[in-house]
């Protein structure tokens, strides 16, 4: 029998959960409320990826009136150093004395060692309230963490071109070249994966969002700024409307943009070397390590040349305009440093369909 108080903080907790919504993937939502004598003393939820989980919040918010309280929390406390420190220990160093939890973590790397760690140090630990609904509020985190294991994301590449493969005129012109059919198409086709990466060559021409545009949930959108040349003004960086992953060479960027970026939400993944280099099986890896599975690449020439180049891609779209653009220092949609031999060309096998006035050519690889 659910204890009518338990259900009703519980409630509080998912509630507070639902704000973190189109931002935390690949993280759950996760909403924890602390309760003193039957009052809510301390609360918060998980904003966005890479941000203090609610735990953390939680107990800020409380202080000094954690110690003998409750916790509620709808997905139960971590128990590992990931992008912060365990939040199981922060309860028990808090004096929590009771944690109610709705779901227990489906990843392995918790999956019950948060709820041991806790009753170890002696903290009452009650789990199951109102699972059903907090399961479904994180129907896709519960997903993709099945998916654990897996060898190698999937990556999709999207490129959009003239008849004769340009993807902006001399002048870095680029609107539009298809059809509005053509960018409805993609703006679903986003829906069908866990992130949009681009190069910070797109961002500075395009300022882009990478949304599905209302048809949908929103993906996670990643952009490989190696200086961290991401103008704050970016629409990108200022629409709330989903998580925001950067690869950077920690060799090459300023610790105040760093800070700047930081207290916008972004969560930025350093690797050295990343300039000049072409990093993309570890960009890909640890994007899986991530729980993203599904990358689809739109761009720009470089970084689409760099993804094949790296030989992680798995299929192509590329929408085709029944136009002729011209000129050899317009834009193509595969740059990098290409192959020296023809007979060293990516071979694809291709099926066609026609898209309101272009033409999407699907291509796998052979």
């Amino acid at each position: 029998m659910i204890n009518k108080n338990d259900s009703y903080f519980m409630k509080l907790v998912l509630n507070l959960a639902k704000k973190g919504e189109g931002r935390t993937f690949p993280n759950p939502l996760v909403g924890a409320v602390v309760v003193k004598d039957g009052i809510v003393v301390g609360s918060g939820y998980h904003s966005v990826f890479g941000s203090d989980h609610a735990e953390v919040v939680a107990i800020s918010d409380a202080g000094a009136l954690a110690n003998g309280g409750d916790m509620y929390v709808n997905l139960e406390p971590c128990s590992h150093f990931g992008k912060t420190p365990p939040c199981a220990n922060l309860i028990v160093k808090s004096g929590i004395k009771r944690v109610v939890i709705a779901n227990v973590d489906p990843n392995p790397l918790v999956c019950g060692r948060g709820i041991e760690i806790l009753k170890k140090a002696g903290v009452s630990v009650k789990v199951g309230v109102l699972a059903a609904d907090a399961k479904k509020l994180n129907k896709v985190f519960f997903n993709s963490v099945r998916k654990v294991g897996k060898a190698k994301s999937y990556v999709a590449v999207k490129m959009a071109s003239s008849l004769d493969g340009k993807i902006a005129s001399k002048t870095g012109d680029s609107k539009w070249i298809t059809s509005p059919k053509s960018r409805e198409f993609v703006h679903k086709l986003r829906l069908k994966f866990d992130a949009v990466l681009v190069g910070i060559a797109t961002v500075l021409k395009d300022n882009p969002a990478l949304t599905s545009h209302g048809f949908g949930k929103n993906p996670v959108r990643i952009i490989i700024d190696p200086e961290l040349k991401i103008p704050l003004t970016a629409q990108i960086l200022n629409d709330f409307k989903s998580a925001i992953i950067l690869f950077a060479d920690s060799n090459s960027v300023s610790k105040a943009k760093t800070s700047m970026l930081k207290k916008k939400g972004v969560y930025i993944v350093f690797i050295d070397g990343l300039f000049g280099e072409n990093k993309f099986k570890y960009i890909i890896d640890k994007l899986n390590k991530m729980h993203i599975y599904k990358v689809l690449i739109e761009g720009g020439g470089e970084t689409v040349g760099n993804a094949i180049e790296a030989k992680i891609v798995d299929v192509f779209y590329q929408f085709v305009a029944p136009k002729i653009i011209g000129g050899r220092d317009a834009k193509t949609s595969v740059e990098g440093s290409g192959v020296s031999l023809v007979k060293n060309a990516v071979h694809i096998k291709l099926s066609i369909k026609k898209i309101g006035l272009d033409y999407l050519l699907i291509g796998k690889l052979k």
